[in-house]
C-alpha cells in the first residue's frame, strides 16, 4: 500500500536523518524521564533521539529542552513531533524557518500561531505557495506594513479578504477598498478599524452583498443611514430592519418600506424590543415579597 498523503500530495511523514535510539527500560519509563520537569538537559538531548515518538514528542513540547534537541525534531519522520516542534512556543526563529516550509500543511499551519515567530519566518510565510500560510499571515495582528503590502496584491482573492477582515492599518484598508473583488471588500465591510469615511465609501459600493454586510456588521453615521434607508435593494433594506447596530427611528421609517417582507421585518423587531424591555429578570438572591411567617396549622388540642 502506497504511504498514506496530505491532500497537498505531500508525504505525511516526511524522511528524516535522525538515526533513533533509546536509553533501554520500557517506553513508559523513557516517556516518565521526557516529561519530568528535573531531568536534565544532557538527558533531554538523548531522548530527542528515542526509538519512540512518544517519547520524542514529549520532549518536542518541552519550553525548557535545549536547541541541540529540538533542532533534529524538525527532520523527524513523525509529523506528530515536528508538529510539536512547531507548537513549542520557545523554538527558535531559525528552527521554525525550517518548519514554515515543511512537506506537511499541519506542520506550516502550526508554525503559523507560534508566539516565537519573527519577521524573518513572517516573510517566509508571505512567499509561501501554501494558500492557507498566507491567509493566517493576513490575520496577524501587528503585521509589517511592507508585507502587508505584499499581501494586497495577493493572487488569492481569500487571502486578501481576510487580510481586510483583521488589519488595523488605515492605509492597508483604504487600499483594500479599491480591490475590483467584492469578497474583499465585503472583508471591510466587517472590520470594526474601518474609519466613518471609510465606512461611508463601503455604504456607496455598487454590490449589495458589500451593503448588506455592512448595515448588519458597523455602526454608521446618519448621513449613510439616511441614504440606506432608500437603498434600491430590498436586502439592504432587509438587514436594516433586522440590523442590532441599526437605532431605532432609523428602523421605524423602514416599517412604510414598499416591500412587505422588509417591512415585517421592521415591525417584528420593534415589538421583540419592546417586547424584551418590559421583561425584567429578578435578581439573583432576591426573596420573593411575603406577608409575614407562614403560621403552622395546629391539630385539635
Amino acid at each position: 500500500m502506497a504511504n498514506q498523503q496530505d491532500v497537498d500530495g505531500s508525504d505525511r511523514h516526511g524522511g528524516s536523518d535522525t538515526a533513533h535510539r533509546d536509553l533501554g527500560g520500557s517506553v513508559d519509563a523513557r516517556l516518565a524521564l521526557a516529561q519530568d520537569p528535573t531531568t536534565s538537559q544532557t538527558t533531554l538531548y538523548e531522548l530527542a533521539s528515542d526509538a519512540s515518538p512518544v517519547v520524542r514528542k514529549a520532549v518536542a513540547t518541552r519550553t525548557d529542552a535545549p536547541a541541540q534537541a529540538l533542532r533534529p525534531l524538525t527532520r523527524d519522520h513523525d509529523r506528530d513531533v515536528r508538529e510539536a516542534v512547531a507548537r513549542n512556543p520557545s523554538t527558535s526563529a531559525g528552527n521554525l524557518l525550517r518548519l514554515v516550509r515543511d512537506a506537511d500543511r499541519w506542520v506550516r499551519w502550526a508554525v503559523a500561531g507560534n508566539p516565537g515567530c519573527d519577521e524573518s519566518v513572517r516573510r517566509a510565510m508571505a512567499q509561501a505557495q501554501d494558500k492557507e500560510l498566507r491567509g493566517l499571515l493576513a490575520e496577524t495582528r501587528e503585521l509589517e506594513p511592507e508585507l502587508a503590502a505584499i499581501l494586497i496584491d495577493d493572487v488569492s482573492p481569500e487571502v486578501r479578504e481576510r487580510l481586510a477582515i483583521h488589519t488595523h492599518d488605515p492605509d492597508v484598508i483604504t487600499a483594500l477598498l479599491a480591490d475590483r473583488t467584492a469578497r474583499v471588500r465585503k472583508g471591510l465591510a466587517r472590520n470594526t478599524r474601518t474609519s466613518a469615511e471609510q465606512r461611508g465609501t463601503l455604504a456607496r459600493d455598487s454590490v449589495v452583498d458589500v451593503r448588506a454586510t455592512l448595515v448588519r456588521s458597523l455602526e454608521l453615521d446618519e448621513e449613510d443611514l439616511h441614504r440606506l434607508v432608500d437603498d434600491r435593494a430590498a436586502q439592504v433594506r432587509l438587514s436594516m430592519a433586522t440590523s442590532p447596530l441599526v437605532p431605532a427611528h432609523i428602523r421605524r421609517a423602514l416599517e412604510d418600506d414598499p416591500d412587505e417582507s422588509v417591512a415585517a421585518a421592521a415591525r417584528d423587531f420593534d415589538r421583540a424590543s419592546q417586547k424584551s424591555a418590559t421583561v425584567r429578570t429578578p435578581r439573583v438572591g432576591a426573596r420573593r415579597p411575603s406577608t409575614g411567617p407562614a403560621r403552622r396549622r395546629e391539630g385539635p388540642r
